[in-house]
């Protein structure tokens, strides 16, 4: 991931498209971004679907995270990536479990420009001139925007005397039953 701090304009002929997300997003976003800006660029894709999405671009690549199943293998695809001539990134982030450690690895390790795409198929830069809406995206996916956060604060706040409560409970069921066996055993 770079360009987080400048929002320099990266050097590149290729594009790593991550679709950790449904695949209706990908198949929306990928004409959206050949029609303008990135239609001068190959555009690769990391994928755990099978086939291609449509509007998938001739001559990009398809990158099965299948078939790259142990560390080793992990860590041979990320240094191959690495060295090609990636100038972006994208990932979809659409509260979907989909391939979510694949995607944070491939845009920490893969060094180019990172856009997130969310479900509507929109997208943003990930660098510093758009802090408030990745602070208002993360927000939003960690349930604490509006009416959300008081609640989530109120259940971190309140779960260390929960788990004290549960403590003591089970220190006294267990301490009565030890003394009633023990009264028991002398009687």
């Amino acid at each position: 991931m770079k360009y987080v701090l400048s929002g320099k304009e990266p050097r590149g002929s290729r594009i790593l498209f991550v679709e950790s997300g449904s695949r209706s997003i990908a198949e929306g976003v990928l004409p959206a971004l050949l029609g303008s800006w990135a239609q001068d660029y190959v555009i690769d894709l990391a994928t755990c679907y099978g086939g291609y999405p449509s509007g998938f671009p001739e001559g990009g690549q398809i990158i099965r995270v299948g078939d790259y199943g142990t560390p080793e293998l992990r860590k041979k695809l990320t240094d191959e990536l690495s060295k090609r001539d990636y100038a972006f990134v994208g990932i979809i982030c659409s509260a979907e479990p989909i391939m979510l450690w694949w995607k944070w690895m491939l845009a920490l390790r893969v060094p180019a420009k990172l856009f997130i795409v969310n479900e509507n198929g929109d997208y943003f830069w990930f660098h510093r001139e758009n802090a408030g809406t990745l602070r208002e995206f993360a927000l939003v996916r960690m349930g604490m925007e509006g009416g959300g956060a008081l609640r989530v604060l109120g259940r971190l706040a309140a779960f260390p005397f929960a788990i004290l409560y549960l403590l003591l409970y089970a220190f006294t069921v267990h301490t009565r039953r030890a003394l009633r066996r023990t009264l028991h055993i002398n009687s």
